[in-house]
């Protein structure tokens, strides 16, 4: 075809199709930006998380305690009385000033925080994001959970929105919002770790360890902060690192916030936490007796006592049997289940599926209270 012919049988085809896109993009702008947005993709970098920490932000506030340290006189010293020293009331007392982090988790002003942050405390200032200051009460506080309640007057506060703890997973991305080292409201970002982590050196009951692992900083300062999704949903309490050795770099903890509510909303009732109790004693299933009792995993744990008249007798639980699951959620290692009975209050209602002799069964217990100990006479 001859270039002559190719121009008259084409050309106003080509013209009136050239003509029409400019009247479209004249027409309709966001097609240009449309076509500028697929090209800037190709050199883009990570999404930005802004959205979420602006969501969450306004949540976390800054804790600043102030502990006054009495020191013994050391004016009956015979050797200070010797040269003349004396110790004046200010030199006695020695003035200490911590810092923490706070979640706000309701209108009413209760916010969230280590137990550790606030612990003997003559005085605590919060400091919300907007600068606004306010001097906190402390509603209650748990030592083995690691959690305490504040409470603040002030209007037009900003609760935090909870994310769903049954969706986390390994490998998402969270963030860590707090005062890490005084620095103000810092932002640290990292993955999800591990679940249901049991941590051995923790001062507190077993049964009450479930912690969130991730590998994003949690300095000091950063204790009592909030570890959010990328909605800024709460997922958790962030708590100071701690292994058997002591902090590492890369592993930090948070309390999950289904287990924080719980607790908060025990210590606002009853002015202690009221743990739930099954009254069985378990072992993790390993994969020998996962073979020895037939089972399809080695997924639950493998009742090994039972308390006399307690919620798993009552319900006809005995030893042997191997549960796997409670309130339809399955047992990995005993984890879930710890987290579980963690959330439960004394008189809830509780399903426990088992397996014994090769048949699956499903019983429900009233969960009680741990019971005291009986004093001997």
């Amino acid at each position: 075809m001859s270039l002559k012919r190719f121009l008259q049988e084409w050309a106003a085809p080509i013209g009136i199709g050239l003509a029409i896109a400019a009247a479209l993009m004249l027409l309709f702008p966001q097609l240009r930006d449309s076509a500028h947005n697929m090209a800037s993709r190709e050199w883009q970098g990570p999404v930005s998380y802004a959205t979420a920490v602006n969501r969450a932000a306004p949540s976390v506030v800054n804790i600043y305690t102030r502990n006054v340290l009495h020191r013994q006189s050391q004016n009956n010293d015979p050797m200070r009385r010797y040269l003349g020293y004396r110790t004046s009331p200010q030199q006695r007392d020695r003035i200490q000033i911590n810092l923490g982090s706070g979640v706000i988790v309701n209108d009413e002003g209760y916010i969230l925080t280590n137990h550790h942050v606030i612990d003997q405390a003559d005085a605590i200032v919060i400091l919300l994001s907007d600068g606004r200051e306010a001097q906190a009460k402390v509603v209650g506080s748990d030592p083995d959970f690691d959690l305490a309640v504040l409470k603040i007057d002030l209007p037009n506060l900003t609760p935090i929105e909870v994310g769903d703890l049954e969706r986390v997973q390994v490998g998402d991305v969270v963030l860590a919002i707090g005062n890490p080292l005084g620095l103000s409201q810092t932002v640290t970002q990292g993955i999800i770790s591990a679940t249901g982590r049991y941590l051995p050196d923790s001062h507190g009951p077993s049964y009450l360890q479930n912690f969130l692992q991730t590998d994003a900083a949690i300095n000091p300062g950063n204790s009592g902060g909030a570890l959010v999704d990328t909605r800024g949903r709460l997922l958790g309490i962030n708590t100071e690192k701690a292994t058997e050795t002591g902090p590492r770099g890369g592993i930090s903890f948070a309390i999950p916030a289904n287990i924080a509510f719980k607790v908060m909303n025990d210590l606002i009732e009853y002015g202690r936490v009221v743990p739930g109790w099954l009254g069985i004693e378990a072992s993790k299933v390993t994969p020998q007796l996962a073979r020895a009792f037939h089972l399809s995993s080695n997924h639950g744990v493998l009742v090994t006592a039972i308390y006399d008249q307690g919620p798993a007798f009552q319900a006809g639980l005995k030893p042997g049997d191997v549960i796997t699951h409670i309130n339809g959620l399955p047992i990995n290692d005993g984890k879930r289940g710890v987290a579980a009975m963690a959330t439960l209050r004394p008189g809830d209602n509780v399903s426990i599926t088992f397996v014994r002799n090769k048949d699956v069964r499903t019983v429900t217990a009233t969960v009680s209270e741990v019971p005291k100990p009986q004093k001997r006479t």
